[in-house]
């Protein structure tokens, strides 16, 4: 008790608000939600305009003092035409689904966040200004739109799938990563957190290891921009209170301004986490102790005769107390750290692969794939124009002991044998039941799958073994007992897919279908 309240003495008032500004809001100014007719969302946002978001995607539009400085920007990325799959993780104020969307058969991270608490929309609109203004460049994970679900009550962000998890993870299992990989990983993420800073003018104010991802490519991506705050300038300065306290600065602890070295800090603290395994500061006296360790006790040093001199000397570079001493991003990507390991074979891809198994990723996504072609097949004619951009010209479907090449020829052939499984009416219709799914990597970066099991007479596509499901989709203990017993005939198809064109987007290069009669 005695830490908190001398706390509450040290600290001014906190204040909140949509834009991270801290002032109080205009006259006539409105920051919140409305939901319209049709089941639309209208967000408002003093700084950053107007979003309407719905169930087919979301506009953009922000207004200038005049036309030339007003902008639109729009996203379709509608919520039914996503295949969405179980949660894989969550934080404090959401939820991650993996997810497909159909037009491009891109795998894709779903964040969800629920729209109907008021804090949940400041991040939504923290999020959605950040990620549509800054949603291609290389170092942070990429946005790919958002919509919203009515009967849910919560708006969806599609965002770049990075399969390897957050630094996080990585600590979890390998304990600790060595200063060669850590240089390297920063050569990454810095030219990202200065373009943020340089161009964007936004300070990201929760950098830490959980927000930092990574992918078997050797990625590494700044993530969640739900509490970001934007500034004029370079000389700008922030007066609020958002972000994870543990890797706050010593200057927003004290609620004083604060501007782009805020993050320095918090990479600071990261990054000797990371080298070291454990977060620098004692946290078991709760979080009112900690923020007085930060204010009033010595920056957190590495143990010099374990780190390297030019390690030692860029963490506390990025943990002075003083704000003002702080380097930027363009000051440390060119440090004696990060020099010192840039000619080293530092292979982050392997790296990343030591600590997962590559061959359960690679099973997740090749059941993805694998159900979202079913679903795909046993879609609606709307949905089913989607199968036939998962060729190209030189892909090669093998039926029958004939060879379809080509977009066009192979959707043809499909589309004759979903209509010859539909029969004339509900009663003859002919499904698959998913027994089997096996997969394995086929090239650098694409996978061969193989799935076998019946051709049964029902009204659903029905997955027997364990594994990933659709949204709607019957779990295995649903499906019937009997289902074996209406079983007409058997299948085994093999599907050889590559990467697409864009990141995450695969497309199907050769196909077989065998059909075997019982």
């Amino acid at each position: 008790m005695a830490a908190l309240e001398e706390l509450k003495r040290r600290l001014r008032p906190l204040s909140f608000d949509a834009d991270g500004s801290g002032a109080p809001p205009a006259a006539g100014a409105r920051d919140g939600r409305e939901v319209l007719e049709g089941g639309t969302v209208n967000l408002l946002s003093r700084t950053s305009g107007e979003y309407k978001i719905s169930e087919q995607g979301f506009h953009k539009r922000k207004a200038g003092q005049d036309k030339a400085r007003s902008s639109e920007k729009a996203y379709r990325c509608s919520s039914r035409e996503m295949h969405i799959f179980g949660s894989f993780a969550s934080g404090s104020s959401s939820v991650i689904h993996r997810a497909i969307y159909m037009p491009t058969h891109r795998i894709t991270a779903l964040k969800k966040i629920n729209i109907f608490e008021k804090e949940k929309r400041e991040q939504i609109l923290n999020e959605l200004g950040t990620l549509s203004e800054a949603c291609c460049y290389p170092g942070l994970v990429e946005f790919h739109g958002a919509f919203y679900k009515p009967n849910s009550g919560a708006i969806y962000f599609a965002l770049e799938y990075m399969d390897c998890g957050s630094l996080a993870d990585i600590i979890r299992i390998k304990k600790f990563i060595p200063e060669p990989v850590l240089a390297h990983m920063l050569a990454k993420v810095l030219p990202a957190l200065r373009y943020l800073h340089e161009v964007k003018h936004v300070v990201h104010r929760d950098i830490k290891p959980a927000n930092l991802l990574v992918n078997l490519k050797g990625d590494v991506k700044i993530s969640d921009f739900g509490v970001t705050a934007g500034l004029h300038d370079s000389a700008s300065t922030c007066a609020t209170f958002a972000g994870t306290v543990t890797y706050m600065s010593p200057e927003r602890i004290r609620n004083s301004s604060y501007s782009y070295a805020a993050d320095i800090w918090s990479l600071g603290l990261t990054v000797l986490e990371c080298a070291t395994g454990r977060f620098p500061y004692c946290v078991n006296g709760g979080l009112s102790d900690l923020m007085l360790q930060i204010l009033d006790d010595p920056s957190p040093t590495p143990e010099k005769y374990v780190y390297s001199p030019e390690f030692c000397s860029f963490i506390s570079a990025c943990l002075q107390k003083d704000a003002d001493a702080r380097p930027t991003c363009e000051q440390l990507l060119s440090h004696p750290f990060i020099n010192r390991y840039k000619r080293t074979g530092v292979d982050l891809p392997t790296y990343f692969k030591s600590a997962h198994d590559p061959a359960e990723i690679l099973w997740q996504i090749a059941h993805m794939l694998a159900v979202h072609y079913y679903l795909i097949f046993y879609g609606s004619d709307k949905v089913w124009r989607y199968m036939k951009t998962f060729y190209r010209e030189e892909s090669v479907f093998s039926f029958l002991g004939e060879e379809h090449v080509g977009q066009s020829d192979i959707f043809q052939t499909l589309s004759r044998i979903r209509k010859m499984l539909k029969g004339n009416g509900p009663r003859g219709k002919i499904v698959h039941v998913i027994e089997k799914v096996r997969c394995c990597a086929h090239g650098e970066e694409g996978v061969a799958i193989g799935v076998s099991g019946s051709f049964t007479v029902g009204n659903e596509l029905l997955v027997c073994e364990d594994g990933l499901r659709a949204e709607g989709m019957p779990s295995s203990d649903e499906v019937p007992f009997n289902i074996m017993s209406k079983r007409i005939g058997r299948f085994r198809e093999e599907f050889f897919m590559v990467p697409g064109n864009a990141m995450g987007c695969f497309i199907i290069s050769r196909q077989k279908l065998h059909v075997i009669e019982t």
